[in-house]
């Protein structure tokens, strides 16, 4: 194991620490020129192991240029590790230069950090692709000693992870010798990340930390009962502003932008002492953001609620208590968000969980559990999305002519994209070059011009079109919020365009943790001034919803047939499972359970899948028109992550669902439906927008949803007329079954739960049901006088009449 410079080793014991062992050994490995792939624990120095050899390195060797490169999915993790990096830095008098550069960077200090590259880098996915389109990309990662990917676990599974990925490939080629260090403390399968992270063939190292004291994670007790359903926990914000109170510094966490500025206002509301209190999310200003870190990281605030911008890495030492507000949805994201309180190696971090409503009571649980017995969850890295091949080739191109069987090496030597053929590459390059069959008739999709050489080099106009749009993150078009104040005002944040055009002049809205009454939009600005009134609305965000994770579904499933932990659960809740198990029964992990029953004159069917929204909204359409092919005429579905419910004016038998849950479900009904819906037009925007063939920035001007939905429905209804087999047709196909409908998750459910299902068909709905049946997210299925049917079968009944009649049938 290495030693320790005397330098360093002052400065730990000047600190009171102790060099721990997988620091030690990660600088050994280090100086072996060992790529590894280090899980540690959250508080155990996992981030200073990660630097302390290029630290040691760059103070040993005063290296000109680039040293280390180190790529976080946040912005706000750079911000963080930057100030602790430089902390050490300054502390020691290191002749070591660190700067980060992001989309918030300014363009001198871009330009400056091209020319005079920091020895450490800290940087984005997106930000690093850029970096690598520029002709200078071979001089300035030329002299590369290491890459070092934090979070690895939150990126590598995504296509920001496959744009790594190739961004490592094409590093290499530049600096064949590069380390390649991974950091994670909540990896559930190690070794598939050690075999993304190494060049093919070549998997890193794997370095496991021994865990720390486990976290003290308790479900949160609250005098009001818990409600059957709703997402906010607004019963229990008495107690949770109590302890608040009672911390030093926490953390309340919930899971989308929307839960974030209501449970602020709640907070608000019900904060008497006047308490510092603090709000943070993706969407509010970078001022705002850094100012809200600054002042948390000088010990300013003492509560901050805040979204996953958030959960990854930040360093506060002074953060004593994390609450999580709403189901954890996975367990690693769990621990991530834990982590944050008692940062340090000899404290347990501590947790309160406050679930939102009974079913995530069970969620809560099966995460509490899973902790207990330390098992991780969450997704493995996949084959790398075709669409993001596509913008590496012009995005190398931008920064040095190319070939395609050259490219074609570098981006196999990516493990997300070892298994693509060479043919299919081809493709992709054609696609760049002149956009194929149909769009190589217009100059505008002419990206590629081939010299004399044989190598391909970009069209003018292409470069700067492709450097303003990097990335694969594809928003819904957003206006920036403006607070007037007097004749001027000043810019919050951002909201989505499509809420922003439902206001009308007066209109009320929460943002920023405040309310503001809408004025108007103007140049993609919303104009809005502060405001005393009581009942606002919540902007909407498009894709906030977190899939729960499979693994916490099966953990639901297995505590529901435990009943001596059953017994442990709040006394409301074990009232719900009895009332059910008397009145039906309770899922279990071998059948699953459907429930039929009347609802006035119309009928429901309800599945309890515990497959989360996505496969259950796509199981909802397609068990629909299953339906209407059997004589039932279904008008509506709802959906949770626990369960399905369809209302039809027939009712679902139990020989039919031997029909309803088949596998050529998947087939028939599942190619007639994308054949009409605009899902199929969706994805295409999606892998349109990453391939380039449509942009969402055009020189300074951002282009409105609209705008490009417009264009993209154009081009896809004109290659769907002349051009059937365009490539990026068969990657929206691609796209929409991984990304949007879920189809592998839903699948399996079939192929496990077909032959095997416990069907009851019931008198009335049963206690289980009523968070499925009455979620407010209900989807209309198309019908004429479907509203007046509805009136007509007595289907207005309130969720509250419905649930006390339920109550009082079971307790007679």
């Amino acid at each position: 194991m290495a030693a320790i410079p005397d330098l360093f080793q002052h400065w730990f014991d000047r600190q009171g620490w102790t060099v721990l062992p997988h620091q030690k050994q990660m600088v050994a490995r280090y100086q072996a020129r060992k790529s590894t792939l280090l899980t540690a624990p959250t508080g155990t120095g996992k981030t200073l192991a990660g630097f302390l050899g290029s630290l040691i390195d760059i103070t040993a060797t005063k290296p000109r240029g680039l040293h280390t490169l180190y790529i976080s999915p946040l912005k706000a993790l750079n911000y963080d590790i930057e100030r602790n990096v430089v902390a050490v830095v300054e502390a020691l008098k290191l002749a070591v230069t660190i700067e980060s550069r992001t989309g918030d960077t300014s363009a001198y200090r871009r330009q400056r950090q091209r020319a005079r590259p920091p020895n450490i880098l800290l940087t984005t996915p997106e930000s690093l692709m850029l970096l690598l389109s520029y002709p200078d990309a071979p001089q300035m990662f030329g002299q590369l000693q290491a890459v070092v990917i934090d979070e690895i676990h939150s990126v590598a599974a995504s296509k920001r992870g496959d744009l790594i990925a190739l961004a490592l490939a094409q590093i290499a080629a530049f600096s064949p010798d590069v380390r390649r260090i991974g950091l994670s403390a909540t990896v559930a399968d190690p070794q598939a990340f050690c075999d993304w992270l190494g060049p093919v063939g070549q998997p890193v190292d794997h370095l496991d930390s021994p865990a720390g004291k486990p976290p003290q994670v308790t479900i949160l007790k609250a005098k009001n009962p818990i409600p059957y359903g709703g997402f906010m926990a607004g019963y229990a914000v008495a107690e949770i502003m109590a302890e608040i109170v009672k911390a030093k510094t926490a953390i309340v966490f919930v899971n989308t932008r929307a839960q974030a500025e209501l449970l602020f206002q709640f907070l608000w509301d019900a904060n008497e002492d006047a308490l510092p209190i603090a709000i943070f999310h993706a969407s509010l200003t970078r001022e705002m953001r850094l100012k809200t870190i600054a002042m948390m990281a000088e010990g300013k605030l003492r509560a901050l609620v805040a979204t996953s911008a958030l959960e990854l890495g930040i360093d506060w030492g002074d953060v004593d208590v994390v609450i999580q507000v709403g189901a954890p949805k996975g367990v690693s994201r769990l621990l991530q968000r834990i982590g944050r309180s008692n940062h340090r190696v000899d404290v347990p971090s501590k947790a309160f969980l406050v679930p939102a409503n009974r079913f995530e009571v069970l969620e809560c649980e099966a995460a509490i559990t899973a902790i207990k017995a330390r098992h991780l969850d969450g997704d493995v890295p996949l084959p790398g999305s075709q669409d993001v091949a596509i913008q590496f080739i012009l995005n190398a191109a931008c920064s040095q002519p190319v070939t395609p069987e050259g490219l074609y090496r570098i981006a196999c030597q990516a493990w997300s994209y070892r298994h693509l053929a060479f043919s299919e590459f081809e493709q992709l390059f054609r696609f760049v070059v002149d956009g194929g069959y149909v769009l190589r008739n217009y100059d505008r999709w002419h990206k590629l011009v081939q010299g004399e050489d044989g190598r391909w080099a970009p069209a003018n106009a292409a470069v700067q079109r492709h450097r303003q749009n990097i990335g694969v993150i594809i928003e819904a078009g957003k206006l920036k919020v403006r607070r007037l104040h007097g004749r001027g005002g000043r810019i919050l944040g951002e909201i989505e365009e499509q809420f922003g055009q439902s206001l009308r002049p007066g209109d009320t809205f929460y943002f920023g943790g405040e309310v503001l009454a809408f004025e108007r939009i103007h140049d993609m600005t919303l104009d809005a001034r502060p405001s005393a009134a009581k009942d606002p609305m919540i902007p909407s965000y498009m894709g906030g919803q977190m899939p729960l994770s499979t693994y916490l579904a099966d953990g639901v499933r297995r505590l529901l047939q435990d009943e001596k932990h059953v017994e442990k659960l709040p006394a409301i809740v074990r009232a719900w499972l009895k009332l059910q198990a008397r009145f039906s029964s309770l899922p279990d992990t071998r059948r699953l359970l459907v429930e039929s029953f009347p609802r006035g004159k119309l009928f429901s069917v309800v599945l309890y899948t515990f497959e989360g929204r996505r496969a259950n909204q796509t199981l909802g359409m397609l068990m629909s028109r299953r339906m209407e092919r059997l004589g039932c005429h279904p008008l509506s579905f709802t959906v949770t992550d626990y369960g399905l419910a369809v209302t039809s004016v027939e009712a679902v038998t139990e020989d039919m669902m031997a029909d309803l849950l088949t596998a050529d479900i998947l087939a028939d009904e599942l190619e007639e439906w994308l054949a009409e819906s605009p899902m199929l037009k969706r994805s295409f925007r999606r892998v349109a927008t990453v391939a380039g063939l449509v942009e969402q920035n055009h020189n300074s001007a951002r282009k409105t949803l609209k705008q490009v939905t417009f264009s993209t429905d154009l081009i896809y209804d004109v290659l769907r007329k002349y051009e059937p087999g365009h490539v990026l047709l068969q990657l929206a196909r691609t796209d929409a079954e991984r990304e949007l409908l879920d189809l592998e998750r839903l699948k399996d459910m079939i192929l496990n739960f077909r032959n095997h299902i416990r069907f009851r068909a019931l008198p009335r709905p049963s206690p289980l049901s009523l968070p499925v049946i009455l979620d407010v997210r209900t989807e209309r299925l198309p019908g004429a006088g479907l509203e007046r049917l509805l009136a007509e079968q007595g289907m207005e009944e309130t969720a509250e009449a419905m649930i006390h009649e339920v109550e009082n049938a079971l307790v007679d």
